[in-house]
């Protein structure tokens, strides 16, 4: 029979009891439940310090295998305490700048220990892993490749104003290019962040983003917003993650839990008092805070501006079409006396169109065939995703 919870001490004495009785060590063992070697434990541990040995003894160990002098360990908390968000790997570099050649410090486990010993490590609750489905998306070797945005979830502030911070990050170097505490998710002061942007770190090849406004539109033509079309006549590729696939912009949202962490709680009591946090957190990410996946550097050591200037938006021009034409703010054209629906998210661009058939018109914006006008119905027919070379993803 197996030992029970609430009496430890009181089976232990009847176990010892029985075998000073005469009884068999296999034997009670066997109705015991328990297995000969721990029979004999028992046994000796009472011959050698009568009952007080049946107690419990503390399963602390004799010493800790990484002990280390005092001073490191007060050193190691001491910062853990000035960068409480920061992790081993991050302290123990911090500590080897400000103590190089000085003294020989621990590996990372035990710098983990030690944070751990003084309960200043944060146990993660363990999920249950899916398997991602979909292609990856396309990987970053150089600044400026790829960057990501996205809005990091809204949250009031302590005049009750809700905050809605719009952060950009550029993917090989981990850089914040951009967080800045805006009142809403609207497009314009979003496009003028982006304009701003541009003109200080020049364009990027491609930017990835979720499949939310403002950055695509549930509604707007193969998902286009405007936000989306200004970065398309600027020659810059978009990216989209699949829907409900986080992960798939991973880094931009490991970046957002620390940001969240270190200047939401509690939060600012306005706007301007929240921008200044954020700037502050921005300033140590990028100079200060070593990452571990670009060998413990700080971004600053990795990201170079743009060689491609922002210069405003170029002229469109369509000298392999029959014509241009103006999409009107209400997102038509207008052919032969009849208006055709395009989507508004086009609207005030210039298309080209050329007749490929009798009565029948090919509409293309800048490079991308859009689809088929028939003038007798009235309607553009779309084709196949003409994004798709970076939006493959999602299919």
């Amino acid at each position: 029979m197996p030992w029970k919870e609430s009496s430890v001490m009181e089976e232990r004495l009847r176990f010892v009891a029985r075998l000073l009785d005469g009884e068999g060590m296999s034997d009670v063992c066997r109705e015991f439940g328990i297995s000969r070697k721990t029979g004999y434990k028992i046994l000796n541990r009472y011959k050698d310090d009568g009952l007080e040995a049946l107690t419990d003894r503390s399963r602390r160990p004799v010493r800790y295998a990484n002990q280390l002098p005092c001073q490191i360990e007060q050193a190691i908390v001491k910062a853990k305490k000035d960068k409480p968000h920061w992790g081993a790997r991050k302290i123990r570099e911090l500590l080897v700048r400000k103590l190089a050649g000085d003294v020989r410090l621990p590996s990372t486990s035990t710098v983990h220990a030690v944070l751990d010993r003084h309960g200043l490590v944060t146990r993660a609750r363990q999920r249950r892993r899916c398997k991602a489905e979909g292609t990856p998306l396309s990987a970053a070797c150089c600044p400026n490749d790829l960057w990501c945005v996205d809005f990091k979830g809204e949250f009031r502030l302590g005049n009750r104003q809700y905050c809605y911070p719009l952060t950009v990050t550029d993917q090989a170097s981990r850089m914040i290019l951009l967080c800045e505490a805006l009142e809403s998710t609207r497009e314009v002061p979003v496009v003028e962040a982006f304009v701003r942007l541009f003109k200080q770190r020049g364009l990027p090849a491609a930017i990835r983003s979720d499949n939310g406004l403002p950055f695509a539109s549930p509604n707007g033509l193969y998902n286009l917003s405007r936000l989306s079309v200004f970065w398309l006549r600027l020659g810059i590729d978009i990216e989209r993650i699949k829907p409900g696939n986080p992960q798939q912009n991973g880094r931009h949202e490991r970046m957002h839990r620390t940001l969240k962490q270190e200047t939401t709680r509690p939060p600012g009591m306005n706007i301007l008092q929240q921008q200044a946090r954020f700037d502050a957190f921005v300033s140590e990410f990028n100079a200060e805070r070593p990452h571990q996946a670009i060998g413990m550097k700080v971004p600053d050591e990795l990201y170079k501006p743009s060689s491609r200037a922002y210069e405003g938006l170029p002229d469109l021009h369509y000298p392999f079409h029959d014509r241009d034409i103006l999409v009107t703010a209400c997102g038509r054209i207008c052919m032969h006396r009849k208006k055709i629906n395009i989507s508004t998210v086009l609207a005030g661009q210039r298309l080209g169109i050329t007749e490929v058939d009798d009565a029948i018109w090919l509409v293309s914006f800048m490079h991308y065939d859009l689809g088929y006008i028939d003038l007798e119905q009235r309607t553009l027919q779309t084709i196949d995703n003409p994004f798709g070379t970076r939006l493959s993803p999602m299919s």
